[in-house]
């Protein structure tokens, strides 16, 4: 590969609260691009509040988060593409209004490659939102971020409302439709169905990262799945 392993993300002295409560507790994290990167962590162990900041949508309470060098905000907004774990869309729209918005709103928003990928998944552009159920939506929105060509992917629990058929789907469009030197953070407590795309795991617990590794490297130096490694750390 051609191009040279730079920190896309960079967090440092991370922490959010909300009055006395901590959110998040001193975080440091690092990512570089190229990776597929799965945030891990039981409900309520910070993953979408970290998410949320990475993207701009809440302030710190302390320290700072650098993308590609650049401080959160317009500029990062840019080249992240982001998948919220609920749904955003206006559901009166069509599939194919919503395709219009996002080409007039990103620059660089592909619309041949979302038809491709609608058209893949046997979803209709002309049905309005409102009739889809709702793993038929989140397959829309998943189109819609992987059609993007941005430096960083963040999906949050991309994969809670859909069949298991389809989540295999799912994470092969995710493998094919990134960009080669992008990176993509998948936030999941799903991590048996998502494990065999990982390149770098991060644990995070009651707001603290407990643990950031190579996958496969946690798989040898435990002699377990990933899946099994989280339950044994957390004992769920």
């Amino acid at each position: 590969k051609g191009w040279i392993s730079m920190e896309l993300v960079n967090i440092k002295n991370l922490s959010k609260s909300y009055g006395k409560k901590k959110v998040l507790d001193n975080i440091n994290l690092t990512i570089t691009n190229g990776k597929i990167v799965g945030l891990l962590g039981k409900n309520g162990a910070g993953k979408t509040t970290l998410i949320k900041l990475i993207n701009d949508l809440l302030t710190p309470t302390e320290g700072k988060i650098l993308i590609n060098g650049k401080s959160v905000g317009v500029e990062t907004k840019k080249i992240i593409s982001y998948l919220p774990e609920r749904t955003y869309l206006n559901k009166q729209m069509k599939v194919v209004e919503v395709l219009d918005y996002f080409s007039d709103f990103y620059d660089n928003f592909d619309k041949g490659k979302a038809l491709k990928l609608l058209k893949d998944l046997d979803l209709d552009v002309n049905m309005n939102l409102s009739k889809m159920s709702k793993g038929m939506q989140e397959k829309v929105q998943l189109v819609l971020v992987m059609s993007r060509s941005a430096d960083l992917y963040i999906l949050d629990e991309p994969l809670g409302g859909v069949d298991p058929a389809t989540r295999d789907y799912i994470l092969d469009t995710i493998l094919s439709n990134f960009k080669e030197n992008a990176s993509v953070i998948i936030s999941t407590h799903l991590i048996s169905d998502i494990e065999r795309i990982l390149d770098e795991v991060v644990f995070i617990d009651k707001g603290k990262i407990i643990l950031q590794s190579e996958a496969d490297k946690l798989r040898t130096k435990e002699s377990a799945s990933i899946d099994e490694v989280f339950r044994r750390m957390f004992k769920c």
